[in-house]
């Protein structure tokens, strides 16, 4: 078994030394073209609260509502996620010595601290979803829902162009690690946002795929069987490839309700407890499979039970429809 414990990988590329990945080929250097790109370090200057969506302390993150305050997308709509980065261990030493400690409270053998460490050891990893004038923010909120994993999530086109920018290399092609390209059965396979791909205990990629008809867990018949078989071994061959981190070790799962209607499933490793993978809203890949098998109408017909929100969109329609 491969010894992930800690293992810090390469802070220039997110990608440890080893084998060479098979990225996906496209034109350009795998950017976005179509959106302008504000300067990182001025881009939140000026930013407007205008709704803490979220936050959590146990997660250590805020969701904001607000406007771009400056550069190319000035008074958009946009959603904020900030999250504190995790603990490494190959900076352990230099936080010790460099951060400094203010004491708050001593009782006998116990004391408590506020602790300041350099700003390079203090970081915050931030998503920022701007919303197009002609798709407001205000508007995909009121479609969609805030998701009790820490995700938002709309119906409309915002996230759909975005997992097709992706397909189409049109965005995130140089963070590819795996492609399949065929059109019924493939899929690529990229580090999530929720990765900050600085060590593995804590790994976590997506693989979507290339079928745009197949919406959710829902739409799951025999007939993908093919596409979800091949996505688990060849995704679990890509991992261990890449990351040297063997099947028996990772969580390999479909969210239902999904965040995103365009089929995608969720690699992590077992140890890292990530939002989202609990009994209410994973459906591990094998049991999916195995379920299928047995009848290929099963996630057509049977009730799926799922978490939501009070303030849920979802859950105010199934109210009006009498569900509840």
């Amino acid at each position: 078994m491969a010894d992930t414990k800690k293992r810090s990988l390469d802070s220039d590329n997110g990608t440890e030394s080893g084998p060479e990945k098979k990225l996906a080929t496209g034109d350009g250097d795998g950017k976005d073209t179509k959106q302008p790109v504000a300067d990182p370090g001025s881009m939140l200057a000026g930013f407007q609260t205008e709704k803490i969506m979220r936050e959590s302390s146990r997660e250590k993150n805020i969701f904001i509502h607000g406007k771009m305050g400056s550069g190319p997308n000035e008074g958009q709509d946009a959603v904020l996620i900030l999250e504190k980065t995790p603990f490494r261990e190959d900076s352990l030493a230099e936080l010790f010595k460099t951060s400094e400690l203010k004491l708050q409270m001593r009782n006998d053998i116990y004391s408590t601290y506020h602790m300041h460490p350099p700003a390079h050891l203090n970081e915050y990893f931030v998503q920022a979803l701007v919303f197009e004038r002609r798709c407001p923010a205000s508007r995909s909120f009121s479609n969609g829902r805030h998701q009790g994993d820490g995700g938002v999530s709309g119906y409309g086109e915002a996230h759909q162009e975005w997992v097709y920018n992706i397909l189409e290399k049109k965005a995130e092609a140089d963070r590819i690690v795996f492609e399949d390209p065929d059109p019924q059965n493939g899929f690529v396979l990229l580090p999530d946002f929720k990765w900050d791909q600085k060590q593995l205990d804590d790994l976590y990629l997506i693989a979507i795929c290339h079928q745009r008809e197949i919406k959710s867990l829902r739409d799951l018949t025999q007939e993908h069987l093919p596409l979800l078989q091949n996505i688990q071994q060849q995704g679990q061959e890509a991992i261990m490839k890449r990351y040297s981190v063997p099947s028996c070790r990772l969580r390999v799962y479909l969210h239902y309700q999904p965040s995103y209607y365009h089929l995608h499933v969720h690699f992590t490793v077992l140890g890292y407890e990530a939002p989202g993978c609990g009994v209410e809203r994973a459906h591990l890949l094998s049991d999916v499979i195995q379920n299928l098998q047995t009848d290929t109408q099963h996630y057509r017909t049977r009730t799926l039970t799922y978490p939501l929100r009070a303030d849920d969109a979802l859950l105010h329609k199934l109210r009006e429809a009498g569900r509840f």
